[in-house]
């Protein structure tokens, strides 16, 4: 994998130089730190119920470590399959929708490719 993977027109102007997340080094931290951060998360809520603090929760499956990472990204993942499969079908309009597609002959006699009359 080459690090000039991008073949956007922004990151190929002449003496730009690349975006902060164009290097690959970089987005590696980013998501080096991301993942630290949960596993932390997750342990705290793990020494929570080894320790006995109380959530205070409503329902007793919110007392599992962890419970609330997955819910979100569950919840996450299902919105985006129900925007996704659902709403975009339904929002959707063709793509021709401002602007009809005409036939080609009336296309060039409107350009002026038509016949001139003088």
């Amino acid at each position: 994998m080459s690090s000039s993977s991008s073949s956007s027109p922004e990151s190929k102007r002449a003496g730009e130089s690349p975006g902060w997340f164009d290097r690959p080094t970089n987005v590696r931290k980013v998501l080096l730190g991301l993942y630290g951060a949960c596993a932390l998360f997750v342990v705290i809520d793990v020494v929570f119920r080894v320790v006995g603090f109380d959530k205070h929760p409503y329902f007793e499956w919110e007392r599992w470590p962890g419970f609330q990472a997955v819910y979100g990204f569950v919840a996450c993942v299902l919105l985006v399959f129900v925007a996704k499969y659902v709403l975009r079908p339904l929002v959707m309009r063709k793509e021709d929708y401002y602007e009809p597609v005409e036939d080609e002959e009336a296309v060039e006699t409107s350009k002026g490719g038509g016949d001139d009359h003088a």
